[in-house]
């Protein structure tokens, strides 16, 4: 059971060297789709992993144990080992939920500062303009989601590469980006060093949108165009916005350029070993802490006397 437990815990430490080789062999919307389950299992694993060990921990000290009406010592590990461990494991899920509850709050107070700009901001269609000078363009969700501007940017940009902005803005809105984008923060603020995963997952979303803007005006070039001299454009401080809110300049716009200035997006050869590397990993993962779960309510029944022959 212990095994099975730490199995999960360990499983993050491997992650960085695998998005450093599936990443770059998969298309954009597998890529997003792909690497942001993986997070999220891997993180909802972890959070279960850490709840089993804390859980066997505490009911081998005999006061809980009562209380879980145990009638049986619970045989998961000598004391020695089982203290230690419950202790640490105590530490790690508070420093979790730290980091997500403070993440949680940086966006929410970001997201409400951005809301209350845009309050008077004039707009047109699905279109609301700042009147600043620093360049800057994202897409802001909401009910109804909206694209936000800044003056600077217009300033910045001609007409044909303003609509391959506004175009790119229109696909994170229309394919709901933000929500892989705040998936992606809070389960790998969960995970050590796990800043790599939530990279690659950036980039993926900005290459969904970089892909549907092509489309959408039907010119890489102009594409490529626009956002670099965006991203140019954006390099100095920008106004504060919630990390959910996606923007042209973001990812490693060179990398993202490069992209586009490709007549056509030819699948890797590796894509489907790519692609299954990833379900591997986190099907593993799931299953060890689902393996390990099952085994310590079966060590919780034996202790408590309802299956005295197991």
């Amino acid at each position: 059971m212990i095994t099975a437990l730490i199995m999960p815990l360990l499983m993050p430490l491997a992650v960085p060297a695998l998005v450093r080789w599936a990443a770059p062999r998969l298309r954009p919307p597998t890529a997003m789709w792909g690497l942001t389950a993986t997070a999220c299992v891997l993180a909802g694993s972890w959070l279960a992993a850490l709840g089993g060990l804390l859980l066997a921990g505490t009911l081998t000290v005999t006061p809980v144990g009562h209380l879980g009406h145990m009638i049986y010592p619970l045989n998961v590990a000598p004391a020695v080992i089982a203290y230690p461990v419950t202790a640490l494991t105590v530490g790690t899920l508070a420093v979790c939920a730290n980091a997500m509850t403070r993440s949680a709050l940086w966006q929410l107070r970001d997201y409400r500062t951005a809301l209350e700009r845009l309050r008077d901001a004039p707009s047109a269609g699905d279109l609301s303009i700042l009147d600043q000078p620093e360049a800057d363009a994202y897409a802001f969700p909401g009910n109804p989601g909206r694209i936000v501007v800044t003056s600077g940017m217009l300033r910045t940009l001609e007409g044909p590469e303003r609509e391959a902005l506004f175009a790119h803005e229109r696909a994170h809105l229309a394919g709901r980006h933000h929500y892989f984008l705040v998936a992606a923060d809070l389960a790998t603020r969960c995970l050590p060093g796990m800043n790599e995963l939530r990279d690659a997952i950036a980039l993926a979303i900005e290459r969904v949108a970089d892909e549907a803007a092509a489309r959408a005006v039907g010119d890489r070039d102009l594409t490529a165009r626009a956002i670099g001299r965006a991203a140019l454009a954006g390099a100095a401080d920008r106004p504060s916005r919630p990390f959910f809110a996606a923007g042209a300049s973001g990812g490693p716009v060179p990398q993202r350029v490069k992209a586009l200035l490709q007549p056509t997006i030819t699948p890797h050869r590796l894509a489907a070993a790519a692609v299954g590397l990833l379900l591997a990993t986190s099907a593993a993962t799931g299953a060890a802490a689902s393996t390990g779960l099952v085994s310590l309510h079966h060590h919780v029944e034996v202790a408590q006397g309802e299956t005295p022959d197991a």
